[in-house]
C-alpha cells in the first residue's frame, strides 16, 4: 500500500470512528454539542461572570475545587507543557543549579521539542530508560546534586506504567534526603488513583509539586493546574504571566474542567476496572502491556502487518457503527503490531468480552 492509500485509509477509520453510533472511547461530540453543553454548565453551576487574565469567576472556583480534593493550593494553567518547564524551572532556580531526572520516556523528552532544556536550561540526566518506573534504587546510581526528579505518573509511552504507592513514597523520601525538589507529573492522575490505592491528598503529599490535566481523563477542552505550597505558586503564577499564560479568558476551558470533575471523575474507576476485564478477555495471541492494565489506558502487540490490521478495522467498524480499537501501527519488532486503548464512559455499555471477540478478529 502506498502513501496516498495509507492516508485515505488513515482517514476513512477516522471518519468511521467519529460516525460510530458506539464506542468504547471516550465520546467525541462536535464543537456545537460542547459549546451546548457549557452553557448548560455554566447555568447549573451558578457561573455568572467571566474569568480575567485567570483570576475570578470559574478559573477562581475550579483552583478552589481541586484544591480541595488534593488539600493543597492550586494554581492553574493553560497548559500542562508551560506548568511542567515553570514548576522544574522554579526548582532548579532555588537549587541554585540546573541539574534534573526524568526518565527517558517522559512526555517532556519524548513529545515536546526539547522545550525544558532549550527555554529553561536544564541539564537532563535519565532517572530510568525504557519501560522502567523509578524507584530508590535508580536514584542512588546518580551522583551529584539534582535540583529536582520528576516522575510521570503513569508513563505513557511505557503503556501508563505505575509504581506502587510504596515505591513512590520511597522514592520521595529519597529525594528529600539529598535535598533534591520531588516533581510529579501527573496529567493522568485522576486514572492512576485507583492502582495507587490511596486518596489524592495522600498522592500528594509526598510531592514538592504536582501537575494535573483537565482535558485527558476529564474530558475538558484544555488547561491544567500545579498542586504545591504557597511559596511555590506564588512564584508559579509569576512565570505563568511571564510566560504568557494569563490569557484574557480562559472561561470555556475552566468550566469544562468543572464539568469533567463533576461528571466523569467518579466514573473513572469504573473505566479502569472494564479495561482490565478487557485485558483479561483478550486471547494469548495478543500481548498487553501492562499485562494487568494499571490504568485505563494500555497497549496491546500482536503478529500482523498494519495495513492489513487496519483494512479489517475499517470494515469492522463501518459494518458494526462501534469504534472499538484504535489504528494499528508498526510495533518495533518486525511483523508486530501495536495499538494503544483508552477506555471511556462507553465502554460501559459493551461487553468486554465481545470487544476483545472483535480486536481477536482482526489479527491474522
Amino acid at each position: 500500500m502506498d502513501g496516498d492509500q495509507k492516508a485515505s485509509l488513515n482517514e476513512r477509520l477516522r471518519a468511521a470512528m467519529f460516525a460510530s453510533r458506539h464506542s468504547i472511547f471516550p465520546a467525541y461530540r462536535t464543537p456545537a454539542e460542547v459549546f451546548d453543553g457549557l452553557a448548560e454548565a455554566c447555568r447549573e453551576l451558578g457561573i455568572e461572570e467571566w474569568d480575567f487574565y485567570g483570576e475570578r469567576g470559574p478559573v477562581a472556583l475550579l483552583e478552589a475545587t481541586v484544591s480541595e480534593l488534593f488539600g493543597r493550593p492550586v494554581t492553574y494553567f493553560p497548559s500542562g507543557t508551560m506548568a511542567q518547564q515553570v514548576a522544574l524551572r522554579i526548582h532548579a532556580d532555588t537549587a541554585g543549579h540546573r541539574r534534573v531526572a526524568m526518565p527517558d520516556l517522559s512526555h517532556l523528552l519524548v513529545h515536546e521539542d526539547d522545550g525544558a532544556r532549550i527555554l529553561q536550561d536544564l541539564l537532563i540526566e535519565h532517572l530510568t530508560t525504557g519501560r522502567t518506573t523509578p524507584t530508590r534504587a535508580h536514584l542512588d546510581v546518580i551522583p551529584g546534586p539534582l535540583a529536582a526528579v520528576l516522575v510521570e505518573l503513569p508513563l505513557r509511552d511505557a503503556g501508563c506504567l505505575l509504581p506502587t504507592f510504596e515505591e513512590l513514597t520511597d522514592l520521595s523520601q529519597a529525594c528529600r534526603e539529598r535535598g533534591i525538589a520531588f516533581h510529579v507529573d501527573g496529567a493522568r492522575i485522576w486514572e492512576s488513583q485507583p492502582f495507587l490505592g490511596k486518596e489524592l491528598p495522600e498522592i500528594a503529599a509526598v510531592a514538592d509539586s504536582l501537575y494535573v490535566s483537565f482535558y485527558k481523563g476529564l474530558g475538558g477542552l484544555a488547561g491544567a493546574a500545579l498542586v504545591g505550597d504557597e511559596d511555590f505558586l506564588a512564584q508559579a503564577r509569576l512565570w505563568r504571566h511571564r510566560m504568557g499564560g494569563t490569557l484574557f479568558h480562559t472561561t470555556p476551558e475552566a468550566v469544562a474542567a468543572l464539568v469533567g470533575l463533576r461528571d466523569r471523575l467518579p466514573r473513572i474507576p469504573d473505566h479502569v476496572e472494564w479495561a482490565r476485564a478487557l485485558a483479561a478477555a483478550l486471547p494469548d495471541s495478543i500481548t498487553v502491556q501492562p499485562q494487568v492494565p494499571h490504568t485505563n489506558t494500555f497497549l496491546l502487540y500482536a503478529a500482523g502487518e498494519p495495513d492489513d490490521v487496519n483494512t479489517r478495522l475499517l470494515a469492522a467498524t463501518e459494518e458494526r457503527s462501534l469504534a472499538f480499537s484504535r489504528p494499528w501501527s508498526a510495533a518495533e519488532e518486525p511483523g508486530r503490531v501495536v495499538t494503544e486503548l483508552t477506555v471511556g464512559d462507553g465502554a460501559l455499555d459493551q461487553d468486554p468480552n465481545t470487544i476483545a471477540g472483535l480486536i481477536a478478529e482482526l489479527l491474522p
